[in-house]
């Protein structure tokens, strides 16, 4: 299966600034394992040490939030991933 993934803005500089990327798995966790294969230096701004991703990492699959258990999400082809990040300031 192949998926779109939509990746926020602060993460298009570790991908040579490309917005959507093609991935190819059965779930959502194979596709950004996908992912990082293709831009290795994703991997530390999804995944903590222990494979899980960070807790300020949101995934969306065709716009709906994929929580819980995000990874195991079965993937289509043609689904839209979005990764969005939880950004806080003050």
């Amino acid at each position: 299966m192949s998926a779109k993934i939509h990746l926020h803005k602060t993460l298009q500089s570790l991908t040579n600034g490309r917005e959507i990327v093609e991935a190819a798995g059965n779930t959502v966790g194979d596709c950004l394992s996908h992912l990082v294969r293709q831009f290795p230096p994703l991997e530390e701004k999804l995944f903590d040490k222990k494979r899980k991703l960070l807790n300020t990492i949101e995934i969306y699959l065709n716009l709906q939030s994929a929580y819980p258990d995000e990874l195991a999400r079965p993937v289509k082809d043609g689904d839209d991933i979005h990764i969005t990040l939880m950004l806080a300031g003050g």
